[in-house]
This record gives structure tokens, sequence and C-alpha cells, in this order.
């Protein structure tokens, strides 16, 4: 998949242009607020998606406007396709080979990119909400039906808390008590078995390429935190057994909070490197180089599921990186198309092949 043509109109800050860019590394260097990531959100919005950065698409029309417009010509499917997307008066509009779409949705079938910014930090930084958040929005790319799972969880969750308050009061409802979890072990057998797979498969390029961007001077690992005592090689029959067994054991604790406090809705992640917690005791370059590697292990699962390699747009990635990690971004990141914003007039000097683009008050050269 390879982006060869990528045009703007009142798009933010941007002034009205068109690139071409490299099929290799396109660096894009600038001083602060000029521009930079605004060129990296248009390309993720032909992903099918909205900003990575949460902004509604009225707050991306530049200033004393009354629209934009963007068009993207990209290689994909074996083939050379084109995509616009327009929005204006609470209107958005997609065309894909200039025919006009009701659903941004049609984007997802033929391009994919994979992001990084600086917010993606929080991956290692914040609670575990952050991490399983991650872990799921990955799956849901891969399967339809976990959403599903998802929605259905959280309804159970939210009826069987609601019936651990009540049960204060009317005790008579104890007795249902069996019926929620029985429906609750199930549906989290499902998600914590899907979890658990994307994890192995997660596991492998992420060591990889972590290794590379250390010059193999590290080893990442990935652990689930179960708060239910769950193992990665559980069948989903010893899954949901063991989900039963912890419930029950919380059951009193779960009384007294009013809440359930044991689940695939309280797991977590931890991310480590040498075998030593990245979040509790890694550098800033080690907790960034971490979240890089799972990006583009994250890139490698896209490209095995869909037989095309995914964009990768890499936003202010290399503060707080060693030349060497830098020197593995830019120039052996094999056989993708990369995008990568930086401040420093030096990154772009390490750039063995791809292209350099100098932005200055919205204006791209």
């Amino acid at each position: 998949m390879i982006v060869k043509e990528l045009r703007f109109e009142n798009y933010r800050n941007l002034t009205n242009n068109q690139i071409q860019p490299s099929a290799d590394v396109n660096v894009i260097y600038g001083e602060n607020a000029q521009g930079k990531t605004n060129l990296l959100e248009a390309i993720w919005l032909f992903c099918g998606g909205h900003s990575f950065r949460g902004s509604k698409e009225n707050e991306m029309i530049a200033f004393d406007k009354k629209f934009f417009r963007l068009g993207m010509n990209f290689d994909s499917c074996q083939r050379e396709q084109s995509a616009e997307i327009a929005f204006g008066q609470n209107r958005k509009q997609i065309w894909l080979n200039g025919v006009e779409r009701s659903s941004s949705s049609y984007l997802t079938e033929v391009f994919s990119a994979v992001v990084f910014s600086p917010e993606h930090l929080n991956l290692i930084k914040r609670g575990p909400n952050i991490r399983r958040r991650f872990i799921d929005a990955a799956i849901c790319q891969h399967r339809v039906r976990y959403a599903t799972l998802l929605s259905k969880y959280q309804q159970i969750i939210n009826q069987r808390n609601a019936l651990l308050k009540d049960i204060k009061k009317h005790s008579e409802l104890m007795d249902t008590l069996a019926i929620w979890d029985d429906s609750l072990t199930a549906v989290g057998a499902q998600i914590m078995k899907e979890r658990y797979d994307y994890l192995k498969k997660l596991r492998e390029p992420a060591l990889q390429y972590h290794r590379g961007i250390s010059s193999e001077k590290e080893e990442l690992d990935i652990i689930y935190l179960s708060t239910s005592g769950t193992g990665e090689n559980d069948d989903i029959d010893t899954l949901r057994e063991k989900l039963t067994k912890a419930y029950r054991a919380s059951q009193n604790e779960d009384f007294y909070n009013g809440y359930t406090s044991v689940g695939p809705h309280r797991d977590d992640l931890d991310f480590k490197i040498n075998g030593i917690s990245v979040r509790r005791y890694g550098s800033q370059g080690q907790q960034r180089s971490a979240v890089l590697s799972l990006k583009l292990s994250e890139a490698e699962l896209l490209y095995e599921k869909n037989d095309e390699r995914p964009v990768i747009l890499l936003d202010d990635v290399l503060s707080e990186l060693d030349n060497s990690r830098q020197d593995f971004l830019l120039n052996k990141v094999e056989d993708y198309q990369v995008f990568v914003t930086c401040c420093e007039k030096s990154n772009k000097e390490q750039l063995k092949n791809g292209k350099v683009f100098y932005i200055e008050n919205g204006v791209v050269n």
C-alpha cells in the first residue's frame, strides 16, 4: 500500500497544495505548530476512522472557510486507486474511484495505516484501561464480531453491578446472581481467548522490532496480567471454569464495593525489557521504543491478515531516541511506506533513501 499523491484544500492550517511522497521513508520537518501532524492526520482519515487526535471534523476546517477537501491517489489491491473526503455544513462526503459512497467504511476495505503519536506513550504511562483499549481496538481490526462481544460483556457487567447494589436492600435477589455470572463467564472467556491469541501473534514481531531498535541490546516481552488466575494456554472451557471460580471467590468483596472486581474488564498488560517493567523502571527512550515496537508489530499483523502492507505514520517519534534508534526507524523499517515528523534538521540528514518535506506556516516544500 503506497500513497502516491496527497491533496489538501482548506484543511487546518495547511496551504492548499499537493505532495507526491516517496514509496520509502518521508521525513516531514519544521518547527512546532507548523502543520506537520496535520499532514499525518490527513492520511489517517483515509483509513475510514476519526482523527487520531480526537478532533471533530468541523475543527479541521481552515479558519474563515466553510469546508475542507482531501484527495489521495494510492496503490492498493494491485492497482492505483483514488479517494476523496469532503466536509462542510455538517455533512461528510466520501468518493472512492470517482463513485460517491454512503459511508467511510468503504475506505477501510482498500486503505489502512498504523499511527504512532505522543499520546500513545500513555500505553506505558497511564492506567490499565488504556492498555485494554489498545488490545481490544487491535483485535477489532481482525475480528468484526469481537466488538459485539465487548458490548455484550459490558452490558452484563452493568447489570451485575446494579444487582450487587440492589442485593444489599433486597436479599431475595441473591439467587439471580448466578444467572448473570453464568452469562458473564461465557462471554468473558471468549474475550480472554481472543486477547491471549492476539498477544501470542503480537509478541514475536514486537520482540524482533525491539531488538532492531535497540541494536540487539534489549528484549521486549508482553505479559497479560489476569485478575482471575487464567493463563494464555488455557482453552475456552478452562478459561470459563477459572472465571467462575474467581467470581465466586470475590463475591463478598463485590457485595461490599458494589461492583465486579475481577474479569477481563479489570485485566492489564505489562511490558518488560530484559525482564524489568518498562512502566516502572524504563527510561523515556525505552518507553518510546517499546510502544514503537508494538505499533510496528501491529502493522505486521495487519499485513498477514490483508496481504497488504499498511502505511506507517510516526508523529514526533525521534525525540528522546539516541542516534542508533533513530537510524533504525529512518533506514531499516523495510518494505513499508513511512511518514515521520520531526523538529530537528539533523534528523533528516540521517535519511539514506526517501524524501524530505519542510513545512513552515502550513506551506509544504
